[in-house]
């Protein structure tokens, strides 16, 4: 009879639903003392992906830090919608990007696109720069942290901006409301706020034919999409019942 695994009972018994796969991740990172301070973390709450330094995302490991958000499964579809029918030597850029998860998945897609991203949280800004060209990624508010000279020749804006409504944070998985930073969350009264300043700018950026790509929740979706439809451009709500995702794709 096989013993049981000391590691993996410590991760089942606190709440860790993957403890096997979880314990082999964290002996793969770390042995000995360092490890039983891993887990030591783990077991008091901290996500996995920042005790690794890196989250799997669209077949990558893309790096992340301490209390920068950590990419999730369903924004793969985001990455799905933006290389749909993109043209050779495109250009892509990512606001809200986090630690630029879709920037760097649509990069290694299509690696002959001119692909940007830009935060507002310097520490997100300095994990993205490690899974894109440092140069390629911007610190600033939206639009604002862009270079001129992309106005009017962005074929793709693509984001996961934050979309959780103010007051119901609270309501956020522990790992997300206790160890990511809230400007990665917090969407305002409605959830729709930086949606709506993302959706007002688009115009100026898009090169004809553009589109703007946004994730949303299921419920907010029509709400979002009636944020693009003010600016003129035709909108399609997409699911992904596999990923759990939603998405508002807007075009010109």
């Amino acid at each position: 009879m096989t013993e049981p695994d000391p590691l993996v009972a410590r991760l089942r018994a606190a709440g860790c639903v993957f403890a096997e796969d979880e314990a082999a991740l964290l002996r793969e990172a770390a042995a000995g003392d360092a490890l039983e301070a891993l887990v030591k973390r783990r077991v008091a709450g901290e996500p996995l992906e920042a005790l690794l330094g890196w989250a799997e995302f669209d077949g990558l490991r893309v790096a992340v830090a301490p209390g920068v958000f950590v990419p999730r499964v369903r924004t793969e579809l985001l990455v799905d919608l933006s290389v749909d029918g993109l043209r050779t030597g495109a250009v892509v850029v990512e606001l809200c990007c986090g630690v630029a998860a879709i920037a760097a998945a649509v990069r290694t897609r299509r690696p002959e696109t001119e692909v940007w991203a830009s935060d507002i949280d310097p520490d997100a800004v300095a994990a993205a720069r490690q899974n894109l060209p440092a140069d390629r990624v911007t610190e600033g508010d939206l639009y604002g942290a862009l270079p001129r000279e992309l106005r009017g020749r962005v074929d793709v804006i693509v984001a996961n901006a934050p979309y959780v409504p103010t007051d119901e944070i609270a309501f956020m998985p522990s790992e997300a409301r206790d160890h990511e930073h809230l400007v990665a969350l917090d969407g305002g009264v409605d959830g729709l706020e930086i949606q709506a300043r993302i959706a007002a700018e688009s115009r100026a950026w898009l090169a004809p034919g553009g589109r703007v790509i946004i994730e949303t929740s299921e419920r907010q979706a029509p709400r979002t999409a009636s944020l693009l439809q003010h600016e003129g451009l035709r909108t399609r709500i997409v699911h992904d019942d596999d990923r759990g995702g939603t998405a508002v794709v807007g075009e010109l």
